[in-house]
């Protein structure tokens, strides 16, 4: 959907600007019109002669051509364009847009910008880490700037693989995905939704669980990660901005609006979620979390001796009744509750305890759906009442639940 759309390319000074080529020449195959614009220090990487070549426009750097001085108007390019793009965008760059430091003409033309903008950070991990780093990207998205951070694994500091620009296919999907979403390329193309979750944030956690008796083995169960993925997928083609924490799962994603955050056990789960919730305006907690871990993990591999072992197990933290306590009155809580027997009953004792907005049940008494399947069949149960869904697959189920949360959702 960038066929014909306005893109101002902004650079800066950063070792990641000779992949500013890649995203021009992605942009320009996908049928957008790009303009440079480049801070000085962002040509001491890569020259403008080489921009102009791709782009088939003069590079903009000054506010005066330095031969005829003629204005280069920061103003116009705000009005000439459908969307912004900051890539990539070092911590100075970030600082000055948040606080509005307009010395040069990428930021005077981000200040005047009027279309949708969209940054793609480039830092070594110590200055993404810093809090005056993270506060300028919380200020730039509370601006309503979308930020494009790589997809990472999880730390007890969450940074993981942080600080690295992300691809440059993956940053012009991005935006081609935004401009997908939006209701009028939705409208033309038939699309049954929208962007209905545009702006929104959603919170997802996937798959298993692995808590582990020794370095090679552990307690586990079958969860694919099938459901909560297509959820992922599902709030993120509706428009959300998506932070899909992940057990140890064999799928990946590849949709630009969903962040990845990869752990292993319960308690890192519990970690990523609870950092995570207080800036989502929803959560939907579809992993299958281990109940219990063992006391005692051995550093080495447990050798056979005698005819029996006994594993002393301790409660993890419950995921989803500490997210229950934290939420806000604007915030929506979504469970899911996997049963053998008195489904509806347990079901409705979990909503009510860990304050859930409403529950997804499913079944083992329903052959082929759950775990490993491609097929789920669920029922949704909220205060409301209780509405039952026909057996169908995974992509499908996601749709009903999200239109669900999208009946909630503020």
């Amino acid at each position: 959907m960038l066929q014909g759309k306005k893109i101002v390319l902004g650079i800066t000074g950063s070792i990641a600007a000779y992949k500013s080529c890649l995203i021009i020449r992605e942009l320009v195959k996908r049928g957008a019109e790009v303009q440079v614009v480049i801070t000085p220090a962002g040509k001491e990487f890569i020259t403008p002669i080489t921009l102009s070549a791709l782009t088939q426009k003069p590079v903009v750097s000054e506010f005066f051509s330095q031969r005829d001085g003629t204005w280069n108007s920061h103003v116009k390019l705000g009005l000439w364009a459908d969307a912004m793009l900051i890539a990539p965008c070092t911590a100075s760059t970030l600082g000055k847009m948040a606080h509005g430091v307009a010395d040069n003409m990428l930021i005077t033309t981000y200040l005047s910008m009027k279309a949708p903008v969209f940054v793609a950070p480039a830092m070594d991990l110590d200055m993404y880490a810093h809090p005056t780093t993270q506060q300028n990207m919380e200020t730039l998205k509370s601006f309503g700037n979308h930020i494009i951070e790589p997809q990472s694994g999880f730390l007890a500091s969450g940074l993981e693989g942080k600080g690295r620009m992300e691809d440059p296919e993956k940053i012009v999907s991005y935006l081609d995905n935004y401009f997908s979403a939006t209701p009028s390329n939705a409208a033309s193309s038939g699309a049954t939704h929208t962007a209905e979750l545009s702006g929104k944030k959603i919170l997802i956690t996937a798959g298993p669980t692995y808590e582990k008796i020794d370095p090679v083995r552990f307690i586990g169960n079958y969860s694919s990660g099938k459901m909560g993925y297509a959820l992922a997928e599902e709030c993120a083609n509706r428009g959300a901005e998506v932070v899909l924490v992940s057990g140890p799962v064999s799928l990946t994603t590849s949709h630009p609006r969903i962040k990845v955050v990869s752990v292993e056990s319960c308690q890192q789960m519990y970690a990523a979620a609870t950092e995570s919730f207080p800036s989502c305006q929803a959560a939907i907690l579809c992993a299958a979390v281990a109940d219990f871990r063992p006391a005692v993990v051995a550093e080495q591999k447990i050798k056979r001796v005698g005819q029996t072992m006994d594993i002393h197990l301790v409660p993890n933290p419950d995921i989803a009744a500490q997210l229950g306590k934290m939420k806000k009155p604007d915030q929506v809580l979504v469970g899911f509750a996997l049963e053998t027997n008195d489904e509806q009953q347990n079901a409705q004792h979990k909503l009510e305890k860990k304050n859930l907005d409403f529950i997804v049940l499913n079944s083992l008494r329903n052959a082929g759906t759950c775990f490993q399947s491609d097929q789920n069949q669920v029922s949704i149960i909220s205060r409301d009442g209780k509405r039952d869904y026909d057996r169908k697959p995974k992509n499908a189920v996601a749709s009903d639940i999200v239109d669900e949360l999208c009946n909630r959702i503020h």
